[in-house]
């Protein structure tokens, strides 16, 4: 059967790939991208089964309207995708509040917002997908990306508790956490943190000089990545977190051998907080 999917930021990378291969697959897109340019662009490119809608994620109302118009045209939004975002690199320190509160908006709360946009309709159905689009960098801490894996970890946190509040009611979600992959990330996509301080030298200033000094050279592949989350879409039991990439694999695996040494080391001090029966 023919699905329809709802795509954010598709102009390039994760998303383009998507939209091409779910087009090549028979399936309806409606995609969005930031700029009117590149949306007339991806319009007359992609022809009839594509419909680009021009939309800035941090305004509300605007992302209801391209929610609530995507479902009148076509009549169901079978799965709908969290893609547009951009990275930062930089210290904690160094990272400006006001860049903290721009990245939210984009990674979290734009992502937020269609999805309450989506589920009405998903509830009314009880079927649909919701696929969020993270990060290994929100399974796993990277001195000098904190603030971008935070947007990670938080959409993390989102997915695995929709997961559970709308499962009941026939609406799966997809958390995708993709290593390295080929794509513009490293360039246009990837901001800077406004101060620089010379002691993270060591440290967080590592990690933009190795995702930019590694530009194409990324390990995986965007358009074999948009099969992969297709195929988890078309799953009868789809995963709740999908890792793309075998570094994705490596690095979400040492965070966790860390976690459970930390636990195991100092279980005793955990447990020596609980209150004794009878005290």
């Amino acid at each position: 059967m023919m699905k329809t999917w709802f795509i954010t930021g598709i102009s390039g990378g994760l998303g383009y790939a998507l939209t091409e291969a779910v087009l090549s697959a028979g399936g309806r897109v409606v995609g969005t991208s930031r700029q009117r340019t590149a949306a007339s662009d991806l319009q007359e490119r992609f022809g009839a089964g594509l419909r680009v809608i021009a939309l800035d994620l941090t305004d509300e109302d605007a992302v209801r309207e391209a929610v609530r118009a995507a479902e009148a045209e076509t009549g169901t939004l079978d799965v709908v995708v969290n893609n547009a975002g951009y990275g930062l690199t930089g210290a904690i320190e160094e990272t400006s509040l006001q860049q903290v509160r721009d990245i939210f908006e984009v990674n979290v709360l734009g992502p937020l917002a269609v999805i309450q946009a989506a589920l009405p309709a998903m509830r009314a159905r009880r079927s649909g997908h919701i696929v969020n689009i993270t990060s290994v960098s929100g399974l796993a801490a990277w001195a000098g990306t904190g603030i971008y894996g935070a947007t990670k970890f938080a959409m993390e946190c989102i997915g695995r508790t929709l997961a559970l509040e709308v499962e009941p009611l026939g609406v799966k979600v997809i958390n995708v956490a993709p290593g390295g992959l080929r794509t513009g990330f490293a360039g246009n996509a990837l901001e800077e943190s406004r101060d620089h301080i010379a002691d993270y030298a060591e440290t967080a200033h590592q990690a933009r000089m190795i995702l930019t000094g590694h530009r194409g050279e990324e390990p995986n592949d965007p358009v074999l990545a948009a099969r992969a989350i297709m195929k988890a879409v078309e799953a009868r039991d789809p995963p709740r977190c999908l890792l793309l990439g075998e570094d994705a694999f490596r690095y979400a695996q040492r965070e966790i051998a860390f976690q459970h040494r930390d636990f195991t080391h100092w279980h005793a001090l955990t447990v020596s907080v609980g209150i004794k029966s009878g005290g």
